[in-house]
C-alpha cells in the first residue's frame, strides 16, 4: 500500500503542476500559480514521505475555506457557453480548490495512520 500512496503523490504533483501551467492566460494567474504550485509541492513532499500532517491539515482547511468563498451564487456548471462566464469561472476555481482539499485530507489521514499520530 505504501507504493500506491507514493504513486498518488507523484501523480497529483504532476497534475497540480499542470494545472498551474494552464493558468497562464488567467487574469489572476499569479494567485493560481501559487495555489497549485503549493499543492504540487505538498504532493511531491508526500511522495517523498516528507510532508507534515500539520501542513496537510492546514492546506486542507485553507482549500475548504477557499472553496466556500469562491463558490458562485448560482452554480451553472463548468463548461464555457452554458451560462454566465463569471459563475462558470468561479465554479471552476472552487472545483479546483475542492480537489486540493480532498487530496490534502487524504494525505493528512494517510500520514496520521502511517505514523500513528494523535492530532
Amino acid at each position: 500500500m505504501k507504493i500506491f500512496f507514493k504513486i498518488v503523490g507523484v501523480v497529483f504533483a504532476i497534475l497540480f503542476a499542470w494545472a498551474a501551467y494552464l493558468q497562464y492566460n488567467d487574469p489572476d494567474a499569479t494567485t493560481w500559480y501559487l495555489i497549485y504550485g503549493l499543492a504540487a509541492l505538498a504532493s511531491a513532499l508526500f511522495a517523498m514521505n516528507r510532508l507534515s500532517v500539520y501542513v496537510a491539515i492546514s492546506f486542507f482547511f485553507l482549500a475548504v475555506i477557499g472553496t466556500y468563498t469562491q463558490w458562485p451564487e448560482q452554480f451553472q456548471g463548468f463548461a464555457i457557453g452554458e451560462g454566465d462566464i463569471v459563475n462558470i469561472e468561479r465554479a471552476r476555481e472552487a472545483g479546483g480548490l475542492l480537489i486540493i482539499a480532498v487530496i490534502m485530507l487524504v494525505y493528512a489521514l494517510r500520514i496520521r495512520f502511517e505514523k500513528g499520530l494523535k492530532v
